[in-house]
């Protein structure tokens, strides 16, 4: 043993054993006007943040084309937002506040205040705030972003894209969704997805029955194929790999005096 002291240092991983994190990247957005928008990904991360998703994207043009209706002067809920673009676009059509979160994990929150910061303008808006949450905690550190006289109300649109995949949190979303929905018929929670593992969109659209035993109404509104599907040669339906699905959540009763 004494032969081998000061030469190989036992507690010592071997060279390449740590493997680099991955550097952030970059993609690009196109709006509606023909603007684009440029966002930054984190690196390669296990909640999903390093991909910009179709439904994102989908999501992002449904808000840009419905801004008049489901944007300007509302107050906007993002969950799970990645990189956080329905949430830009929803600023930049002029909501009156929007929340943007994802899960509390370091990098992807500085990363979404990045985004807030240099995509929409240098310096950022003030409309937009970024959150660590949890889906399925309280979220009263939610809507403290709201103004005094809305905070007690909740949120106007609730955007969740590209969230279905995670079928043990189904129950968390909706229960996210009914504490953050503004108690109003004109207040919706969009939904969009694509199922990229087709074997299992009957679990993807289980979110739904569970939203309708938890009093809400649900719509579909949009199907759409995009051009390419977002995982090159992975198994199933390429087709359905290709589709975003769009449905609307909206309170099934209202108290007497909701408008």
């Amino acid at each position: 043993m004494s032969d081998l002291e000061g030469d190989v240092d036992l507690f010592k991983e071997p060279e390449g054993f740590y493997q680099p994190a991955a550097s952030p990247t970059f993609a690009t957005h196109t709006l509606l006007s023909g603007e684009s928008l440029q966002l930054r990904l984190v690196g390669h991360n296990p909640l999903w943040g390093h991909l910009l998703w179709n439904a994102g994207r989908t999501i992002s043009e449904y808000l840009e084309e419905s801004a008049p209706t489901l944007v300007k002067d509302r107050a906007v809920l993002e969950l799970g937002a990645g990189a956080g673009l329905p949430s830009i676009v929803c600023t930049l059509k002029g909501a009156a506040q929007v929340v943007v979160t994802d899960y509390p994990d370091v990098d992807l929150i500085e990363n979404l205040n990045y985004n807030i910061v240099h995509t929409i303008q240098p310096g950022g808006f003030s409309n937009i705030v970024a959150e660590g949450y949890l889906w399925g905690n309280d979220t009263e550190k939610l809507v403290r972003h709201l103004p005094a006289d809305r905070q007690t109300k909740g949120f106007d649109t609730v955007v969740l894209a590209d969230l279905l995949f995670n079928h043990s949190e189904h129950e968390k979303l909706i229960q996210s969704v009914q504490r953050t929905l503004k108690h109003d018929k004109h207040a919706c929670a969009l939904v969009f997805f694509t199922p990229y593992r087709p074997w299992l969109l009957e679990k993807d659209l289980s979110f739904f029955d569970l939203a309708r035993a938890n009093g809400f109404e649900v719509a579909k509104i949009l199907e759409k194929q995009m051009d390419q599907v977002l995982f090159v040669g992975d198994p199933g339906d390429e087709s359905l790999r290709r589709t975003v699905f769009g449905y609307t959540l909206k309170w099934s009763a209202l108290p007497m005096t909701a408008t």
